[in-house]
């Protein structure tokens, strides 16, 4: 009998650990590099005040919007230096400035009365008020009044660049889905977003001094080639660059060349360089010094839009209908005059001027990793290395020290299904499929490469192609909840990863899905949340 006492004792002591440990584990996404639940909670009401260094109004003011969307209580903000009426008792968030947390980093404490957010820079604070958003629509979901859980946590990223990138070329979301996306971004503490604005099938921006781009490029989408010219206006760039770069999220555009480039040849043919019979229009025309000084002026309207002071030149795929170059004389005289032994030459070429364009308006070219058998610069330039088998890509971009950003197929093409459950979009048994899980472990050291000591490897990210996405339903399933992972591989270090503790914390998160009418892939009960056919 003592036996049995004995025995239940030290299961009871187990389960009791287990349930303490449950309940001191942050249900933060991304996972904080340090954390502690403190015995208290937070009421957030109208007596709320958020008082700000004159450094961080902009971020105090983006605190008071995000707490009135997602609770509806209105919380007043105050500079540090103004005085609090002694009549009424506050509960206080500080929003602070301590000069030893380096860039994105940030501390917060909250107890009872007061909630302190402490940052060096405007993006670390920024990381602190999503972090403090992110806690409180956890507790309050239900209801706004629910106290909110206290917690000390000290946080800052594992890489710089923490990025996903959204194909508009393909098919066109609008507005108001990429703000939601940037939301979310924001909230998994994600801070680039790469937007790919142009392609074979669509030209999404307007250009000013070639409106054709989008009032003609801009006609039809993947698989519908007639459908109504869709395209973001100036203004409309102008709104959303700025709505990101409240929330920390800087947006790299993408004006693919010398490629995929057909509905641009649509607009302004005088500028193709030709393509195949398969991609007819595919390429600009590097033969031609009318089409550098024509793409320059498409640059500068580009860099006046994008404070990022990068854009992404493609460079990807040019040999799929580049067939046409082998006639053009304008590009066979090119290379009689510079010497030139193939079509791997000229685009080289062409690039080359391209970054130099790009690099006289204070701009640095990123483009694919076929860039890296190019003599760019290292220094101006970024290598997205994106084919995983191809890893001889990435060691050539290490060895000349260019500066790295990995977003290989396997795991991190959103377009790619997530189980062996999907039957629609890319088919996994040609191409394997790329889950949450994958996403969450995958590591640089997977790639079989070299790395050397002080290698530029400025971070990850994942991207969402949309040949095969038509609707907001499909979208949303293939970003959701594969995003939540990106977050945490990116931010977290892999000390502090834990995939049981993730996948804990991510089931929380469905319900913020749900509330934001967000149609997620339920990879723990797959029946709750049917695949979208389109």
């Amino acid at each position: 009998m003592n036996k049995i006492l004995l025995i239940l004792f030290f299961i009871g002591n187990i389960l009791n650990t287990t349930i303490i440990r449950g309940q001191n584990t942050c249900p933060l996404i991304p996972y904080p590099q340090s954390s502690s639940r403190i015995n208290e909670t937070f009421q957030l009401s109208s007596r709320c005040v958020i008082v700000y260094t004159e450094e961080f109004e902009s971020q105090a003011y983006l605190l008071q919007k995000e707490l009135l969307r997602y609770t509806s209580i209105a919380v007043s903000t105050l500079p540090d230096k103004a005085t609090l009426d002694s009549n009424i008792v506050y509960n206080v968030i500080k929003l602070k400035k301590d000069y030893k947390f380096k860039s994105e980093g940030y501390s917060l404490k909250m107890h009872t009365k007061d909630i302190t957010i402490t940052a060096g820079q405007p993006s670390g604070m920024i990381n602190g008020v999503m972090s403090l958003v992110q806690l409180t629509r956890l507790s309050t979901l239900q209801n706004p009044l629910v106290p909110i859980e206290c917690w000390e946590i000290e946080d800052s990223p594992l890489y710089a660049w923490r990025g996903f990138m959204l194909d508009e070329a393909r098919h066109f979301w609008g507005m108001k889905k990429v703000k939601q996306i940037l939301n979310w971004m924001a909230l998994y503490k994600l801070n680039r977003f790469h937007w790919h604005l142009t392609d074979s099938q669509g030209w999404r921006i307007e250009i000013k001094k070639y409106p054709k781009l989008a009032l003609i490029g801009g006609i039809g989408n993947y698989g519908e080639e007639y459908t109504p010219a869709q395209f973001y206006t100036q203004e409309e760039i102008k709104e959303i660059v700025t709505y990101a770069l409240e929330r920390n999220i800087h947006i790299i555009p993408e004006i693919d060349m010398p490629g995929h480039a057909s509905a641009a040849s649509k607009a302004y043919p005088e500028f193709s360089g030709g393509g195949s019979p398969k991609y007819p229009g595919y390429t600009f025309n590097p033969g031609k010094d009318s089409v550098y000084t024509y793409l320059t002026d498409i640059l500068k309207e580009v860099d006046a839009l994008f404070p990022s002071q990068v854009i992404h030149l493609g460079g990807d795929e040019v040999h799929y209908g580049n067939q046409d170059w082998n006639t053009n004389k304008d590009i066979q005289d090119l290379m009689k005059h510079e010497k030139m032994k193939n079509l791997k030459d000229v685009k080289n070429y062409f690039f080359q001027r391209m970054a130099d364009s790009l690099l006289l308006i204070h701009n640095k070219v990123a483009a694919w990793d076929e860039v890296a058998d190019s003599q760019l610069s290292p220094e101006h330039t970024i290598v997205f290395f994106w084919r995983q088998n191809r890893p001889e890509q990435l060691q050539k971009s290490l060895d000349r020290k260019f500066n790295i950003v990995l977003c290989p197929r396997l795991p991190m093409y959103l377009d790619y299904a997530q189980d062996t459950l999907q039957v629609h979009g890319v088919d996994w048994r040609k191409f394997s499929y790329n889950s949450y899980q994958k996403v969450y472990s995958f590591s640089p050291q997977d790639i079989p490469v070299k790395y050397p000591k002080n290698c530029n490897i400025l971070g990850i990210q994942a991207n969402l192609w949309t040949e095969r996405i038509e609707t907001e339903d499909r979208l949303d399933y293939m970003l959701f909840p594969r995003m939540a992972a990106l977050a945490e591989n990116a931010w977290t270090k892999e000390k502090n990863k834990n995939i049981n503790s993730f996948n804990i914390r991510l089931k929380k998160q469905f319900n913020l899905y749900k509330k934001d009418h967000i149609y997620y892939s339920d990879p723990f009960t797959p029946k709750e949340t049917g695949e979208p056919v389109r």
